[in-house]
Protein backbone atom coordinates (compact mmCIF):
# COMPACT_ATOMS: atom_id res chain seq x y z
CA UNK A 1 0.00 0.00 0.00
CA UNK A 2 1.12 3.82 -1.15
CA UNK A 3 0.23 6.69 0.16
CA UNK A 4 -0.09 9.43 -1.97
CA UNK A 5 3.47 11.66 -1.99
CA UNK A 6 3.17 15.09 -0.86
CA UNK A 7 2.72 17.34 -3.41
CA UNK A 8 5.87 19.09 -3.27
CA UNK A 9 7.10 15.59 -3.71
CA UNK A 10 4.92 15.01 -6.48
CA UNK A 11 6.59 18.73 -8.39
CA UNK A 12 9.93 17.11 -7.65
CA UNK A 13 9.75 14.13 -9.05
CA UNK A 14 8.39 15.53 -12.08
CA UNK A 15 11.02 18.27 -13.07
CA UNK A 16 14.19 15.48 -11.57
CA UNK A 17 12.82 13.12 -14.24
CA UNK A 18 13.13 16.35 -16.94
CA UNK A 19 9.52 16.94 -17.05
CA UNK A 20 8.33 20.81 -18.40
CA UNK A 21 5.62 21.56 -15.76
CA UNK A 22 3.65 24.41 -15.31
CA UNK A 23 1.98 25.05 -12.02
CA UNK A 24 -1.62 26.98 -12.18
CA UNK A 25 -2.18 28.72 -9.61
CA UNK A 26 -3.78 26.89 -6.26
CA UNK A 27 -3.42 23.26 -7.99
CA UNK A 28 -1.82 21.51 -4.93
CA UNK A 29 -5.47 22.54 -3.31
CA UNK A 30 -7.34 21.96 -5.94
CA UNK A 31 -8.97 18.48 -5.52
CA UNK A 32 -12.35 16.56 -4.51
CA UNK A 33 -11.36 15.08 -1.20
CA UNK A 34 -14.86 16.18 -0.06
CA UNK A 35 -16.18 13.32 -1.94
CA UNK A 36 -14.03 10.38 -0.45
CA UNK A 37 -10.69 9.56 0.46
CA UNK A 38 -7.30 10.09 -1.97
CA UNK A 39 -5.27 6.90 -1.45
CA UNK A 40 -3.74 4.15 -1.13
CA UNK A 41 -2.41 4.93 -4.44
CA UNK A 42 -1.60 2.05 -6.86
CA UNK A 43 -0.86 3.63 -10.23
CA UNK A 44 -1.34 5.88 -13.01
CA UNK A 45 -4.14 6.32 -15.56
CA UNK A 46 -3.54 8.14 -19.10
CA UNK A 47 -6.63 9.49 -20.63
CA UNK A 48 -6.71 11.25 -23.98
CA UNK A 49 -9.38 14.97 -23.89
CA UNK A 50 -11.20 14.26 -26.90
CA UNK A 51 -10.48 18.34 -27.17
CA UNK A 52 -8.67 20.63 -29.10
CA UNK A 53 -6.46 23.46 -28.03
CA UNK A 54 -4.11 23.64 -25.41
CA UNK A 55 -5.78 26.66 -23.21
CA UNK A 56 -9.04 25.52 -23.78
CA UNK A 57 -8.43 21.96 -22.55
CA UNK A 58 -6.29 23.07 -19.60
CA UNK A 59 -9.36 25.21 -18.23
CA UNK A 60 -11.77 22.42 -18.93
CA UNK A 61 -9.23 19.69 -17.17
CA UNK A 62 -9.54 22.51 -14.05
CA UNK A 63 -13.21 23.31 -14.37
CA UNK A 64 -14.88 20.28 -15.27
CA UNK A 65 -18.39 20.15 -16.45
CA UNK A 66 -21.71 20.53 -14.58
CA UNK A 67 -22.48 16.96 -14.18
CA UNK A 68 -18.59 16.07 -13.40
CA UNK A 69 -16.34 19.25 -11.60
CA UNK A 70 -12.83 19.16 -11.70
CA UNK A 71 -10.28 18.86 -11.24
CA UNK A 72 -10.09 16.05 -13.89
CA UNK A 73 -7.15 14.72 -13.40
CA UNK A 74 -3.50 15.97 -12.00
CA UNK A 75 -1.79 17.09 -14.81
CA UNK A 76 -2.52 17.62 -18.30
CA UNK A 77 -0.22 16.72 -20.74
CA UNK A 78 -0.37 19.64 -24.04
CA UNK A 79 0.90 18.58 -27.65
CA UNK A 80 4.20 20.39 -26.79
CA UNK A 81 4.84 18.49 -23.83
CA UNK A 82 4.55 20.55 -21.48
CA UNK A 83 2.40 19.17 -18.04
CA UNK A 84 0.19 22.10 -16.52
CA UNK A 85 -0.68 20.55 -12.70
CA UNK A 86 -4.22 21.70 -12.44
CA UNK A 87 -5.08 19.28 -9.05
CA UNK A 88 -3.51 17.14 -6.21
CA UNK A 89 -5.77 15.23 -4.32
CA UNK A 90 -8.66 13.19 -5.52
CA UNK A 91 -9.80 13.96 -9.09
CA UNK A 92 -12.46 13.08 -10.95
CA UNK A 93 -10.29 10.93 -13.71
CA UNK A 94 -10.62 7.28 -13.71
CA UNK A 95 -14.08 6.94 -11.95
CA UNK A 96 -15.43 3.49 -11.58
CA UNK A 97 -13.15 0.68 -12.71
CA UNK A 98 -12.60 -3.51 -12.73
CA UNK A 99 -11.45 -4.36 -9.18
CA UNK A 100 -9.93 -7.49 -11.33
CA UNK A 101 -7.52 -4.47 -13.45
CA UNK A 102 -7.37 -3.08 -9.89
CA UNK A 103 -5.29 -6.02 -8.60
CA UNK A 104 -3.43 -6.86 -11.29
CA UNK A 105 -2.45 -3.32 -11.20
CA UNK A 106 -1.09 -4.03 -7.55
CA UNK A 107 0.57 -7.10 -8.32
CA UNK A 108 2.28 -5.66 -11.19
CA UNK A 109 0.63 -8.53 -13.57
CA UNK A 110 -0.65 -8.71 -16.99
CA UNK A 111 -4.41 -6.42 -17.11
CA UNK A 112 -7.19 -8.73 -17.52
CA UNK A 113 -10.05 -7.43 -19.60
CA UNK A 114 -12.27 -5.11 -17.81
CA UNK A 115 -15.39 -6.20 -17.84
CA UNK A 116 -17.06 -4.44 -14.61
CA UNK A 117 -16.89 -1.08 -13.21
CA UNK A 118 -17.08 -1.58 -9.50
CA UNK A 119 -14.08 0.38 -8.17
CA UNK A 120 -13.73 4.12 -7.21
CA UNK A 121 -10.49 4.16 -9.12
CA UNK A 122 -10.36 8.29 -8.46
CA UNK A 123 -9.34 6.78 -5.13
CA UNK A 124 -6.02 4.75 -6.09
CA UNK A 125 -4.67 6.44 -9.17
CA UNK A 126 -2.85 9.39 -10.34
CA UNK A 127 -4.28 10.62 -13.60
CA UNK A 128 -2.95 12.67 -16.68
CA UNK A 129 -5.14 14.16 -19.46
CA UNK A 130 -3.74 14.10 -23.04
CA UNK A 131 -4.21 16.94 -25.53
CA UNK A 132 -5.74 14.89 -28.51
CA UNK A 133 -8.71 14.69 -29.98
CA UNK A 134 -8.87 10.96 -29.74
CA UNK A 135 -10.28 10.18 -33.15
CA UNK A 136 -7.58 8.28 -34.09
CA UNK A 137 -6.27 10.33 -37.02
CA UNK A 138 -5.13 13.78 -34.51
CA UNK A 139 -1.36 13.23 -34.48
CA UNK A 140 0.65 12.39 -30.81
CA UNK A 141 3.83 14.65 -30.94
CA UNK A 142 7.06 12.77 -30.02
CA UNK A 143 7.36 15.68 -27.38
CA UNK A 144 3.72 14.88 -25.88
CA UNK A 145 4.41 10.88 -26.17
CA UNK A 146 8.07 11.53 -24.08
CA UNK A 147 6.31 13.45 -21.42
CA UNK A 148 3.49 10.82 -20.92
CA UNK A 149 6.94 8.58 -20.49
CA UNK A 150 8.37 11.20 -18.47
CA UNK A 151 5.55 11.45 -15.79
CA UNK A 152 4.74 7.89 -15.90
CA UNK A 153 8.32 7.12 -14.67
CA UNK A 154 9.11 9.62 -12.59
CA UNK A 155 5.76 8.11 -10.43
CA UNK A 156 6.74 5.17 -10.32
CA UNK A 157 10.19 5.67 -9.26
CA UNK A 158 8.67 7.37 -6.47
CA UNK A 159 6.55 4.41 -5.23
CA UNK A 160 8.95 2.05 -6.71
CA UNK A 161 6.61 0.54 -9.41
CA UNK A 162 7.42 -1.12 -12.46
CA UNK A 163 5.86 0.27 -16.12
CA UNK A 164 2.77 -2.06 -14.92
CA UNK A 165 1.49 0.26 -13.07
CA UNK A 166 0.69 2.68 -15.53
CA UNK A 167 -2.61 1.79 -17.77
CA UNK A 168 -4.40 3.37 -20.20
CA UNK A 169 -8.63 4.78 -18.89
CA UNK A 170 -9.68 1.83 -21.65
CA UNK A 171 -7.90 -0.93 -19.72
CA UNK A 172 -9.61 0.55 -16.59
CA UNK A 173 -13.73 1.45 -17.42
CA UNK A 174 -15.76 -0.55 -19.75
CA UNK A 175 -16.44 0.81 -23.06
CA UNK A 176 -13.85 3.86 -23.00
CA UNK A 177 -10.95 4.57 -25.73
CA UNK A 178 -8.79 6.07 -24.01
CA UNK A 179 -6.11 7.03 -25.05
CA UNK A 180 -6.26 6.61 -28.60
CA UNK A 181 -3.62 6.33 -31.14
CA UNK A 182 -0.77 4.55 -29.86
CA UNK A 183 -0.87 0.76 -27.72
CA UNK A 184 -0.50 1.55 -23.67
CA UNK A 185 1.78 -1.66 -24.17
CA UNK A 186 3.72 0.20 -26.55
CA UNK A 187 4.03 3.04 -23.93
CA UNK A 188 4.67 0.90 -20.67
CA UNK A 189 7.91 -0.35 -22.96
CA UNK A 190 9.13 3.18 -23.15
CA UNK A 191 8.56 3.23 -19.08
CA UNK A 192 10.26 0.30 -18.52
CA UNK A 193 13.06 1.36 -21.00
CA UNK A 194 13.63 4.92 -19.35
CA UNK A 195 13.21 3.29 -15.47
CA UNK A 196 15.90 0.67 -16.15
Amino acid sequence: MSPPMSASTFLNALRDEGVTVVELDGWREHNRNHKGPWGPVHGVVIHHTATKGSERTVQICWDGWDSLPGPLCHGVITKDGRVHLVGYGRANHAGLGDDDVLRAVIAEKRLPPDNEANTDGNRHFYGFECENLGDGDDPWPEAQLEAIEKVSAAICRVHGWTERSVIGHLEWQPGKIDPKGFTMDWMRERIGDRLK
